[in-house]
């Protein structure tokens, strides 16, 4: 095996003392790894997501990137796809065929159809089209860490519902459920929690907005109309509502 970089040697030895100080049995924080080649653009990234109370590790090239997303440590990893040396999708293939199940949100310039098909095939589990707004991409992080699904598999299952996400269609015994995309992204987030508490403010800071009130109707509303798609004659119902706690999903794990 190729000896190691030095400015991978000095990376661990920073990231050791940054993780652990003077406690190596201190628990350990969520942790990010970006992957991004232009310098600027990775540290406003990296102090944005400091912010949230993320730890970040940089990497600005993607033989570094490869190594480090590889050692499996990292919640989440927010790659770029023009990288000097190894490029993301590289990367994230690499990562997929080791098993690694990380999360893994790709920032790219390109915006063809086919291209981001590509990526989500290849085991992206999210993308941002570049310029995108830095808010949008701390909420994505954040939903993919909280969904820590890792896994790529386009086609979940509950029940007799199947959502595709890759296509981002519903299916129950067969039938198309025809949703709004919020309807959409709501019961996607709950099909990868199924029979967990989801309260309505995670809900909202799943679905992006930052300006919606506390005491806001809105996903009431959004339940409301998905639950009445869902239930179709003869089915039973999918969505429960506990009082003051948030919602649920029933029927069983997802496959």
């Amino acid at each position: 095996m190729a000896a190691l970089s030095l400015e991978i040697v000095c990376f661990f030895v920073q990231l050791i003392l940054s993780k652990y100080g003077d406690n190596p049995f201190q628990v350990l924080s969520v942790r990010v790894l970006l992957v991004e080649d232009e310098k600027r653009l990775a540290e406003n990234i990296a102090g944005a997501l400091r912010e949230t109370g993320l730890a970040v590790d940089c990497a600005l090239e993607g033989e570094t990137g490869s190594y480090l997303a590889e050692q499996g440590i990292y919640d989440a990893v927010v790659l770029d796809l023009m990288l000097p040396i190894r490029s993301g999708q590289s990367i994230l293939r690499g990562l997929r065929q080791k098993g690694l199940r990380t999360p893994v949100l790709i920032l790219t310039a390109q915006e063809g159809k086919e291209s981001i098909i590509e990526l989500l095939n290849a085991g992206a589990d999210d993308y941002l089209s570049k310029p995108f707004d830095l808010g949008e991409l701390l909420a994505r992080v954040k939903a993919l860490i909280r969904r820590g699904k890792g896994v790529s598999h386009p086609v979940l299952k509950l029940a007799d519902v199947e959502v595709n996400t890759l296509q981002q269609t519903v299916f129950r015994r067969g039938q198309l459920i025809d949703l709004s995309p919020t309807e959409y992204r709501i019961l996607e987030y709950l099909i990868h929690r199924p029979r967990v508490i989801v309260s309505k403010q995670e809900l909202l800071e799943h679905l992006y907005d930052f300006d919606w009130e506390h005491d806001s109707n809105v996903i009431e509303a959004h339940i409301s109309n998905l639950r009445r798609k869902l239930n179709l004659a003869e089915t039973e119902p999918l969505i429960e509502t506990l009082r003051h706690r948030g919602y649920r999903l029933n029927g069983g794990s997802a496959a």
